[in-house]
């Protein structure tokens, strides 16, 4: 019977790769080590073309919306982690396949060669790693530990391989006597079914102590610690007349319900403690600043909407909330920028960057680094410990951990645009209907009965002055608007209908502070957006 082959190696490096992937996941639960298949992904994922990335975007998206899936953000953070791990069952299968086949070839150190694969991976991987986050996935410890683990696994490949080379199935046959290769079949089946097993309950097992460890760790990412801000106070806006229509989104998002959209499959975990603010580039000398350092400057709150440029129309990445930090124009003169410095480039923990012009900071105070929201420090997820908020910009131009700051003598293209996305990322006007409410009893509706139509308009910093509802083929008719959190958020706008039964499209437009209207024309998200009119059909 011939030695196993890339068939039966594929088979077994996928088997020994989910193993893996389960204990890589209760080791990063339980002690914060590295997950390698994220790695991977991450990796990959950032040095794949900028058209290649954006078709995968726009494709998730696309899917997530067929599904009907509300929680857009962490269906899509999700859908990346299950590609993440097939990804990695997908390499495991391939090395397994190629590492059977090179054996095949004749006699080998079979240990050895296994050993050296796996320390070979090993070492791959920690160096991609070292490329992507200062997060602690790239420390010492978690290093050793991929290369250690990534060895057992290169040596349980050889030894499995032995176990399955013809020499090593079954008992041995009588001297002169060839092994019958029925037998050598049936038993190399019992074998891989045996294994195959047992690499299900490690799998599984990894799983359960990770998932266990998840839940009683302090360390989970999208927990809100303290008591919030909104819950002691009233909004800006309490004493506004105008009461949005039943089913419109809340005014305030509550944290738990933000959107977070970023580069990694988890979020870099920061200490505090050790975290510095680097200064560098075209300043007097380096600089480095602490988390109390900039807390102790004025307090900045404002009440910020924030959206994602690969927002489709009418998506749920946009969210509002207060964001609290300090103004960036009050901590310009601690950076000891030389005259020639015109922009600043942010980079973050997870190797993410943007470049903010000077001008654009010396002449909006509004620009700020965040440290809390709603109260409460950021979230590891959600930028902790510090993010930047650019008004009227979409997110992509945005940092999150962030944790140095360079100044430049020219603009340079950041993380999106370098991959095909638009340079300014300015937001677009929209609307969107949130609710036609008819919840009410319609057998008793007449001409006479109002049905509210509600939702949102928004148009970054610009503002909105305008909000028209149309019903069918009819008239555009102009809907009233409740008074925003601050200039710089969403506004909340209602449209009464006069009820008419039957089949109905409605759709809503809007024109920002600055007069110009909403663009009718729809098109993608990328490069610059979404555009386009949002309606509803509905049968009343």
């Amino acid at each position: 019977m011939k030695r196993p082959g890339f068939r039966i190696g594929a088979l077994v490096g996928a088997l020994t790769a989910a193993s893996l992937a389960g204990i890589f996941y209760a080791a990063w639960k339980l002690a914060g080590l590295a997950f390698v298949p994220f790695q991977i992904f991450d990796f990959v994922a950032r040095v794949l073309p900028g058209p290649v990335i954006t078709f995968g975007i726009d494709s998730m998206v696309k899917v997530i919306r067929v599904l009907g899936i509300a929680d857009t953000a962490s269906a899509a953070k999700a859908a990346e982690q299950i590609m993440a791990i097939l990804m990695f069952l997908a390499a495991g299968a391939l090395a397994g396949g190629s590492f059977f086949r090179y054996l095949r070839g004749g006699k080998r150190r079979e240990v050895a060669a296994g050993g050296v694969l796996g320390l070979a991976v090993g070492i791959c991987v920690v160096l991609l790693a070292r490329s992507l986050s200062e997060a602690p996935g790239s420390r010492t410890l978690s290093h050793v530990w991929t290369i250690a683990a990534f060895l057992v696994w290169g040596i349980s490949l050889a030894l499995i391989h032995r176990r399955l080379a013809p020499a090593a199935i079954g008992s041995p046959p009588p001297r002169g006597e060839a092994a019958p290769p029925v037998a050598e079949r049936l038993d190399r089946r019992r074998f891989l079914i045996r294994f195959g097993g047992a690499t299900a309950t490690i799998t599984v097992l990894g799983a359960v102590v990770g998932n266990l460890a998840r839940r009683a760790s302090r360390r989970e990412t999208d927990v809100v610690a303290g008591r919030r801000w909104s819950a002691d106070n009233p909004l800006p806006n309490a004493g506004a007349t105008l009461q949005p229509a039943p089913g419109t989104r809340p005014e305030l998002t509550p944290l738990e319900n933000h959107y977070r959209i970023d580069i990694s499959t988890t979020p870099p975990v920061i200490d505090p403690d050790t975290w510095r603010l680097k200064i560098g580039g075209l300043v007097a000398s380096p600089l480095e600043l602490t988390l109390e350092e900039i807390r102790s400057f004025e307090a900045t709150h404002q009440f910020v909407t924030l959206a994602c440029i690969s927002n489709p129309l009418a998506g749920s990445l946009i969210g509002t909330t207060r964001w609290s930090g300090v103004s960036f124009q009050q901590l310009l003169p601690r950076l000891g920028l030389k005259p020639e410095a015109t922009h600043l480039r942010l980079r973050s923990a997870d190797k993410f960057d943007e470049i903010v012009a000077l001008e654009k900071i010396r002449s909006d105070p509004r620009v700020l680094l965040a440290y809390d929201w709603d109260g409460v420090p950021l979230t590891a997820k959600h930028g902790f410990p510090l993010r930047i908020y650019i008004p009227d910009l979409y997110g992509m131009k945005q940092p999150k951990w962030i944790q140095s700051i360079e100044a430049l003598d020219k603009w340079e293209p950041g993380y999106w645009v370098r991959r095909g996305w638009d340079k300014v990322a300015q937001m677009r006007a929209g609307s969107v209907i949130d609710t036609v409410s008819v919840d009410m009893m319609l057998s008793e509706a007449n001409k006479e009965t109002r049905i509210p139509i509600g939702g949102i308009a928004h148009a970054g910093a610009r503002g909105i002055s305008r909000v028209e509802v149309r019903v069918d083929d009819g008239p555009w008719e102009e809907a009233r608007l409740r008074d925003p959190l601050s200039p710089l958020t969403w506004v909340l706008w209602r449209y009464d209908w006069p009820f008419r039964p039957g089949s109905h499209t409605f759709a809503v437009r809007c024109v920002d502070g600055s007069g110009d209207p909403q663009i009718p024309g729809q098109s993608p998200p990328h490069p610059s957006g979404a555009t386009g009119l949002h309606s509803k059909s509905m049968m009343l």
